[in-house]
């Protein structure tokens, strides 16, 4: 698959090529009309089994996603979220894991109670050439407050679009190098 390159401090990217299968595939029996797609693919340089067994484990997550306060296992399928939001606000939602292959897949939706509506999957498979996993996160989403929302969002960098480029680019990062790489300069001792 074609990978883009964005700005500089993104890791390459493919945005999904086909958004409607994708969108098919993710949520064939519920309504999305008015939902929101985003897809995006990054190949990292680990084998399969071992980034699904990471990222399986749910409170795992919040060490490259930037905008998690929290993830609580609720049990073996179901977990409470909360995510920082736009103005110093957070929102909370539970999620049921409703599709899970083994090294393959693992696919959720937040339950009907949930202030966000989402669905979405998390694939991996073999890259070409040995060059280890390509992994591809694809979601549905209705953006709270709609367009005036997602307007929002976009402007305090907390829109999905922003944070799936971001957030694989870091899991890429943690997975690879065993960290992040980030702009601060890091805790130290001061220099005598």
């Amino acid at each position: 698959m074609p990978t883009r390159t964005s700005k500089s401090d993104d890791a390459p990217l493919s945005a999904h090529r086909r958004p409607a299968k994708a969108a098919a595939e993710v949520s064939a029996e519920r309504a999305v009309e008015n939902f929101e797609l985003v897809g995006r693919t990054v190949t990292i340089g680990k084998p399969r089994e071992e980034l699904y067994r990471f990222w399986r484990d749910l409170t795992n997550l919040a060490s490259f996603m930037e905008n998690i306060e929290s993830i609580r296992a609720i049990d073996a399928t179901r977990s409470h979220w909360v995510v920082k939001a736009p103005a110093g606000q957070s929102v909370e939602w539970d999620s049921v894991i409703d599709e899970d292959r083994p090294n393959e897949l693992i696919g959720w939706t937040t339950t009907s109670d949930s202030s966000v509506k989402h669905t979405g999957r998390v694939e991996f498979r073999d890259a070409p050439g040995g060059r280890g996993t390509q992994v591809t996160a694809t979601i549905l989403y209705d953006a709270p407050a709609g367009k005036l929302g997602a307007v929002i969002a976009k402007l305090f960098q907390r829109e999905p679009k922003v944070q799936a480029r971001r957030d694989l680019r870091r899991f890429k990062q943690l997975m690879e190098t065993g960290e992040i790489a980030t702009a601060e300069p890091p805790d130290a001792a001061p220099r005598a």
